[in-house]
């Protein structure tokens, strides 16, 4: 199951915004009154494409203003600008991005007229409004965000960031690398303050959070040089960079041992300190955190409104909880109906629940709970999306230039059946995307289910979708990097469906079980959150519903039930995207009959980047009306 890890938001790491779940909270943006007025007489085509040059133009210039405030999401793209920083974690940093986003909002509707744009550049001008809008409604809610928690927190993001992704190619990298560990500090520093503000306000997550984050981050300070045992990951990765460059012949003998002594006291005096000033306040705050615990909506003061608000951020609609609850109702009794006629195929007697039952605990489901069972995971999962890569000319034009690779979580963050995710890789391909698997329990990883989480995490899931939005040369950059979670994750979805058209995929009936597994777990999604978070759900109450309606093995749904506690709202975009993308794609085959063809139908959806499904909605419409015509 699936959580994208996407740059940017980092500013907002406190925010547990990691997944960089931009969405939207209001409608597509109206131009100002005055440029109503000043529109009124219809634009000529010259008009047209004047006005859309210089607003993207503008765009270009703004967004590189945006990129400057996080060193961070430099470096995801792949730039080495403010190489040695980390960003800022404070809410006056977040403050003073609002802020700025607010001026280029209020100068883009002050400088261009709306009517005078092409379609795609009133679109990119809608996009630029949300995203202000976004962060505008998001921050009465500041504290109502987990500051640190076992999925998102800065805990494991900061080390896994400066492994996976600051390069060192040449010996000021590397100085820049010893920078960014003393950084660490600071940083943690930020956080904890921020995450004590908000524990002052009985704002904190359940005790599982707590004892993951203390169990991560005791994890990155074992071993050489903090103690005894193997070399820990951060030191580990450190050596190993400045050997490159030793064995590269850009650096002498003498020069890589200074490099490793600054290192080894950048972690001994920096990392060390900071990591245990925040395993002594998670200890301390622990005791308060409630066990078994609820959702927001009835643990936070302000937590059903704040719901409310991650409902939509999140779905890019205006469902109402109770909405959301009974359409999940709905789907998740529509596929167990699809369940119940393949365990009828497959000649299994019994009910369902038995069916899951012996797909949960039957051996012949899982690796082996080894070092040869994992590798045997990743070569199954690479081997079934290298079929996929075949198929993709047949339903896209639009194909990804970034490769795609298969690998296991890091030991330091890795958890018992955590869900899978996917890191994109940079925009130049330099970098090639990557399907991470937490592979530390096979038990917790049925063969059934390898095939479709490839597909969504992969091709032509998340690797596709993202690594094409990233490449687009038809849309100002900001929107290369826009990411939406309905949209996301929706597409994520439909992958899974869409693959079953595909020659060569889930030719085990088996797997077939294991796709609709899938889609019941996202179904099941819209029951559990908004039960949690809406109607006063405990932890125990969301696990027996899950398990009750699926073949997950325990372990993964305590996992997941833990995730949807600590990121409220971010469980339903997944099905409510996937519905529109089906719905859309539907009515554009029955609009223009035999006119349908798959390849422009997907490369419209995927050929804007990330999108909010109203808007998504108007560009399929408008790729209908041009098919018509």
């Amino acid at each position: 199951m699936t959580r994208v890890r996407l740059p940017f938001a980092l500013s907002t790491l406190a925010a547990a915004a990691l997944a960089f779940t931009l969405g939207a909270c209001s409608k597509p943006a109206d131009p100002s009154a005055a440029a109503k007025t000043e529109a009124a007489a219809a634009p000529t085509p010259e008009q047209i494409t004047a006005e859309t040059d210089r607003i993207n133009a503008w765009f270009d210039k703004k967004y590189e203003e945006e990129l400057q405030f996080s060193p961070m999401g430099l470096t995801f793209l792949g730039r080495k600008e403010q190489y040695d920083k980390l960003d800022e974690m404070t809410e006056a940093a977040e403050a003073k991005r609002l802020e700025w986003r607010k001026a280029t909002v209020e100068e883009m509707e002050a400088q261009f007229v709306y009517a005078k744009l092409s379609p795609e550049a009133k679109t990119s001008y809608d996009i630029w409004k949300y995203q202000y809008q976004l962060a505008k409604d998001g921050e009465p809610y500041t504290d109502n965000h987990y500051v640190f928690d076992q999925m998102n927190g800065a805990q494991s993001f900061l080390p896994t960031f400066l492994i996976s992704f600051h390069r060192v190619d040449e010996e000021s990298d590397m100085v820049a690398y010893v920078a960014r560990l003393n950084a660490l500090a600071p940083a943690l520093d930020q956080l904890i303050e921020r995450a004590k503000k908000a524990a002052g306000k009985d704002m904190r997550p359940p005790k599982f959070a707590f004892e993951g984050v203390i169990d991560q981050s005791q994890k990155v300070i074992t071993g050489a040089p903090f103690g005894a045992g193997k070399d820990a990951a951060l030191w580990a990765d450190a050596q190993s960079k400045i050997k490159a460059l030793l064995d590269a012949g850009k650096i002498d003998k003498a020069r890589a041992e200074a490099l490793t002594k600054d290192a080894r006291a950048a972690l001994l005096d920096s990392v060390k300190p900071a990591y245990e000033r925040l395993i002594a306040w998670e200890k301390d705050d622990m005791a308060k955190a409630p066990v078994n615990a609820s959702g927001v909506g009835s643990t936070q003061a302000n937590g059903k409104a704040y719901y409310d608000t991650a409902l939509e951020q999140n779905t890019t609609t205006h469902m109402t909880a109770e909405q959301i609850h009974e359409l999940g109702l709905k789907e998740v009794e529509r596929i167990r109906g699809e369940m119940m006629a393949l365990k009828d195929k497959v000649g299994f007697k019994g009910d369902l629940d038995a069916f899951f039952k012996f797909i949960d605990n039957d051996p012949q489901f899982r690796f082996p709970n080894t070092d040869a069972g994992r590798q045997a995971y990743i070569d199954t999962a690479t081997a079934v999306l290298d079929n996929i890569k075949k198929e993709l000319p047949n339903y896209f034009g639009l194909l990804p230039k970034a490769d795609l690779v298969v690998k296991r979580v890091e030991a330091f963050r890795e958890q018992d059946g955590a869900a899978q995710h996917y890191f994109p890789g940079t925009p130049d391909g330099s970098r090639p995307g990557v399907y991470y698997a937490h592979l530390s329990d096979m038990n917790a990883m049925p063969k059934p289910e390898l095939e479709v989480i490839a597909y969504h995490e992969g091709l032509p899931g998340h690797h596709m979708q993202i690594s094409i939005a990233q490449e687009l040369k038809s849309v100002p950059q900001f929107r290369t990097q826009a990411g939406f979670t309905a949209y996301i994750e929706g597409w994520g979805l439909y992958a899974e469906w869409l693959a079953k058209e595909m020659p060569g995929t889930y030719k085990d009936p088996y797997s077939q079980f294991g796709q609709l597994s899938s889609e019941m777990w996202r179904a099941v999604r819209l029951v559990v959150d908004t039960g949690l978070h809406a109607k006063g759900w405990t932890e125990q109450q969301a696990v027996e519903f899950f398990d009750a309606n699926t073949a997950v093995p325990i372990t993964a749904i305590k996992s997941e039930v833990q995730r949807y506690l600590i990121m409220p709202g971010q469980a339903t975009a997944y099905k409510i995207g996937m519905i529109k993308i089906q719905d859309l794609r539907k009515k554009a085959e029955t609009e223009l009959g035999d006119k349908f063809d798959i390849k422009g139908y997907h490369d419209t959806v995927l050929g804007g980047g990330a999108l909010p499904l109203e808007i998504l909605e108007r560009r399929v419409d408008e790729w209908i009306a041009s098919k018509k015509s």
